[in-house]
């Protein structure tokens, strides 16, 4: 089949990859951008942020891209602790994201249904034998599987549902997490998020030791909490799933280590996500603006500048690689809801920070003050790298 040109071809039409093509297409509208998904246009997802993530300049970019908001702050709750904090909160769905690229793109330079087969710094082909010629290349598919044997660390893994109740669920604002609920494999909280007065996504989250996730134990835990909570249940209108890593440590240079020359990698798959929260929506949000900021946008820019991007980032991590690394190797799994209970009752700003991977010196050093909420003993010992969590990559596997 006959090629196509463009000046920027990005391999991956999901969070990280649209967010760049949209502001590429707001703040150079002159470049000719293709958008390539191996499926849809932002899958089936649910994004949510703070609203203090974004910065003041993208806040433009992003409002559009929102399904909804809370503005009077959100609740948590443990078993001996709740609290409401004031951060205001935002949500996007796969569908807002995918209706914003498609406005933002004519109609031939977004391919879906298309599976990347090879990549470099010339351009894509696609599975069919189609090839896009580029300028620049950017994958942006998300973490490969064999990127998971240069990490370190453990699981967050989910099943959320959208439920449709039969009368008012009676929430006022989202519930970030539920931990007062009955802890199973690691960590255990439930999401809620009220979208209207009938309709609540719920998702149950657990940080595990392994990936396995069974979907329908997971359904049927989120069909109980609805129960709990007093909510019958008239449809469910959508269902995600996920299993993303929690990282303690790893080889920054592996993972770029059989990249094309010239070619950039972009979100998760450039490591671009905070370590312990696998929360991605900031950092894909940062690096898209630097991105279309970039003076020069040829393909062995685009690609020195997102690997230096990424490598500030990695070194940046250090910090909440560490936590990760005590709330999976010092915390009994029982137990980790304890170091998240301690962690809730510090400064709201704080807070803030963290989850926009922020933190300030201070900040670290408030977080770690005090009586730790792990045996002391557990957590030199993972300081000293004795019982941290192995290879991602081997316990995939196993």
């Amino acid at each position: 089949m006959g090629a196509q040109s463009f000046d920027i071809a990005i391999a991956g039409g999901g969070l990280s990859g649209s967010l760049i093509t949209l502001a590429l297409a707001a703040r150079r509208p002159e470049i000719r951008v293709a958008l390539v998904d191996a499926g849809t246009i932002g899958g089936n997802h649910v994004w949510s942020f703070f609203g203090t993530d974004v910065a003041a300049g993208d806040r433009a970019r992003v409002d559009p891209l929102v399904a909804a908001r809370w503005d009077d702050g959100y609740d948590i709750a443990f078993p001996t602790y709740s609290r409401t904090l004031g951060t205001s909160y935002r949500s996007i769905t796969s569908e807002r994201l995918a209706m914003a690229v498609s406005a933002a793109l004519p109609e031939d330079a977004v391919f879906t249904r298309c599976p990347v087969t090879a990549l470099d710094a010339g351009g894509l082909t696609l599975a069919d034998g189609t090839r896009i010629e580029a300028g620049a290349v950017i994958d942006a598919r998300g973490l490969a599987r064999e990127h998971l044997s240069h990490l370190r660390g453990g699981w967050q893994k989910f099943t959320g549902q959208m439920v449709e109740t039969s009368g008012p669920h009676g929430l006022a604002r989202p519930v970030v997490m539920d931990a007062s609920v009955t802890q199973h494999d690691g960590y255990r909280f439930v999401y809620c998020l009220p979208f209207s007065e009938t309709s609540v996504f719920v998702e149950d989250t657990y940080y595990s030791d392994g990936p396995a996730l069974d979907p329908d134990l997971l359904k049927s835990r989120v069909a109980d909490y609805a129960a709990a909570r007093g909510w019958q249940i008239a449809a469910l209108s959508r269902t995600e799933t996920g299993v993303l890593p929690v990282v303690t440590g790893g080889d920054f240079a592996a993972l770029w280590r059989d990249v094309p020359d010239g070619v950039a990698l972009a979100g998760t798959r450039a490591g671009l996500f905070q370590p312990l929260t696998s929360y991605s929506l900031p950092d894909a949000v940062r690096f898209a603006s630097m991105i279309a900021d970039l003076p020069d946008l040829s393909g062995p820019a685009i690609a020195a500048a997102a690997k230096a991007h990424a490598q500030a980032h990695w070194k940046a991590g250090r910090f909440y690689r560490m936590l990760a690394a005590m709330l999976f190797g010092a915390a009994r799994p029982d137990e980790r809801y304890k170091v998240l209970q301690r962690f809730y009752r510090l400064d709201e700003g704080l807070v803030e920070r963290f989850y926009a991977g922020k933190s300030t010196p201070f900040d670290m050093a408030r977080v770690l003050a005090g009586k730790p909420p792990v045996p002391l003993s557990r957590a030199i010992k993972v300081l000293a790298g004795i019982g941290a969590p192995g290879h991602l990559g081997a316990r995939e596997q196993g």
